[in-house]
C-alpha cells in the first residue's frame, strides 16, 4: 500500500470518516483543510439509484448556482459567421464554423464548454469520439444547442452549471472554491442537490439518492448524510 503523504495524514485528524456528517458540519470541516496552494475547488460525489445503461434513466439538466462556481469557464461556440459577432458580444472566447471542426478533429480540447447552433450540429456529430469521452459533446437538453448563443454563453459565464449521471451512476460536479464563505458553499451545494431531486427519472425506483461525500481538489472526502438536507 501507498505510504499516505503528511498533508493526507493531517487532514485525517480534522475528522471521522466513519461518521456521516450533517451538510453544515461537512463544510465546517472542509473549510478547516490544510490549505493549498491554490484556491481549491470544492467537489460534490452523489451515487444515485439509476441504471445509466437505460436511456429512460439518465439524469441530465442544468441550474445556475446562486454564488456562482468560482471558475473562470473557457467557452468555444461553433455557428455561421451571421451568428458570431453574437456569441463575441456574449463573451465567447473562440468562435467558429468549418475551421474550428478541423481543430478539433486534430485533436484540439483545450475548453470547458462547447456550444453550438443547431445548422451545425451534422458537423458536430462526426466530433463524438473527440467530444463524448470528454463530456464536451453540445445537447440541447444542456442548452449547449441554441440559437441563442449570446444568452447562453452568459449564462454559463455568470454560473449555470451542467450535471450528469456517469455510467458508474454518480454525479461529479465541482460547486464553488474553498475561499467561499460557509454559507455560499453550502446554498449551493444544496441547490445543485434539489435540482438532481426533480429530475429523478419516473422508471427510478427506490432511493433515489443513495451516498454523498463533498471534497475539495486536494482534499479527501466527507461522507454526507443525505437525510439531513431539505430538497423540498
Amino acid at each position: 500500500m501507498a505510504k499516505k503523504s503528511k498533508r493526507y495524514r493531517k487532514l485525517l485528524d480534522l475528522f471521522d470518516m466513519s461518521v456521516s456528517y450533517n451538510l453544515k458540519e461537512g463544510v465546517q470541516i472542509l473549510k478547516k483543510f490544510y490549505p493549498a496552494k491554490f484556491d481549491e475547488s470544492v467537489e460534490v460525489a452523489l451515487r444515485l439509484g439509476v441504471d445509466p445503461k437505460k436511456p429512460e434513466q439518465q439524469v441530465r439538466n442544468t441550474l445556475f448556482l446562486p454564488h456562482g462556481s468560482g471558475k473562470s469557464l473557457t467557452i468555444v461556440v461553433l455557428t455561421k459567421k451571421d451568428r458570431a459577432q453574437e456569441a463575441i458580444s456574449g463573451g465567447a472566447d473562440e468562435v467558429g464554423d468549418q475551421e474550428l471542426i478541423e481543430k478539433i478533429k486534430g485533436g484540439w480540447t483545450n475548453f470547458d464548454l462547447l456550444i453550438a447552433t443547431p445548422d451545425m450540429m451534422r458537423e458536430v456529430g462526426k466530433l463524438g469520439k473527440i467530444l463524448g469521452p470528454k463530456g464536451l459533446m453540445p445537447t440541447p437538453k444542456a442548452g449547449t444547442v441554441t440559437t441563442d448563443v449570446k444568452r447562453a454563453v452568459e449564462d454559463f459565464k455568470k454560473g449555470k452549471i451542467e450535471f450528469k449521471v456517469d455510467k458508474s451512476s454518480v454525479i461529479n460536479n465541482s460547486v464553488g472554491k474553498l475561499s467561499f464563505v460557509h454559507e455560499h458553499l453550502v446554498e449551493n451545494i444544496e441547490s445543485l442537490l434539489r435540482a438532481i431531486s426533480k429530475a429523478k427519472p419516473p422508471s427510478s425506483k427506490g432511493q433515489f439518492f443513495r451516498t454523498l461525500f463533498i471534497s475539495s481538489t486536494m482534499g479527501v472526502g466527507i461522507k454526507i448524510d443525505i437525510n439531513s438536507i431539505a430538497l423540498h
